[in-house]
């Protein structure tokens, strides 16, 4: 499969600047979905690269169509890209689509049946599928117990490490490691130190680290160990001013860019 224009535009501003960050927008844990909308459009105002849209649980149907139409409608300037829970999390208001396969799930239905059920609708819509190799990391939060998930030991960064080469061997041009949004034990943080590390050096293909990343602290030790791009979902939805708080993130990106093409 051809690389598309999202992925396109993902290759070319790693290229360019370094390191990315991505803001993950699920509708269903905004009071509103104008209030989503909002912290979508001051999203892209502070500076985030792209917009992901999606969750778990329930970010579908008409929820999903307003939220992805409003933003789209007043901004053009990043990519909105679904983050799916399932197969409904589609729609055709947004540019792109993580085609994910959930490398460690214990259901074959994550890894391909789900994907199968819904390629003939993205095709059909005519958003962009990238394909995306997903690993999820205790404590895994929702999607841990969503996707059926044998989730991988943070003490055991060479079993993440073995997922990973395996989801680029299979074909997967991303990979991600996700520890979950609202991780039960608040205190975990995100994905390991060294399991960023041995995850980033043992494959070829941008790697983004995702989950439990709150502070702009733990977003610089992110990309030190490794990361080429992050997710940031809870800090953003938790904050009284979206625009400031994407702001404050995306210094450190541009800072730790600049670091990694020295």
């Amino acid at each position: 499969m051809k690389i598309g224009k999202t992925e396109k535009y993902i290759d070319e501003v790693l290229e360019s600047k370094g390191a990315m960050m991505f803001t993950v927008i699920d509708p269903v844990d905004y009071k509103t979905p104008d209030i989503a909308v909002k912290a979508g459009l001051e999203s892209v105002e502070g500076g985030t690269d792209l917009l992901l849209i999606g969750g778990s649980i329930g970010a579908q149907g008409e929820l999903l169509d307003y939220v992805c139409k409003g933003i789209k409608d007043k901004e053009s300037s990043v990519p909105i890209t679904l983050f799916p829970g399932n197969i409904a999390t589609l729609t055709r208001y947004a540019d792109a689509v993580y085609f994910m396969s959930l490398l460690n799930a214990r259901n074959p239905y994550w890894i391909t049946q789900v994907q199968s059920l819904a390629a003939p609708v993205i095709k059909r819509i005519g958003i962009e599928p990238i394909p995306i190799g997903y690993i999820v990391i205790a404590p895994g939060g929702t999607v841990g117990w969503v996707g059926d998930v044998n989730l991988v030991p943070r003490e055991k960064p060479k079993i993440a490490a073995s997922l990973a080469m395996a989801g680029e061997f299979l074909g997967n041009r991303i990979i991600i490691t996700d520890v979950g949004s609202n991780p039960q034990l608040q205190n975990e943080g995100p994905v390991p130190v060294e399991m960023i590390k041995m995850v980033r050096s043992s494959i070829t293909v941008p790697y983004i680290v995702a989950g439990g990343i709150r502070t702009t602290d733990a977003l610089r030790t992110v990309y030190r160990a490794g990361a080429d791009i992050t997710q940031i979902g809870t800090a953003v939805e938790q904050s009284s001013n979206f625009k400031a708080k994407v702001e404050a993130f995306a210094k450190v990106v541009k800072e730790e860019g600049k670091r990694k093409i020295k």
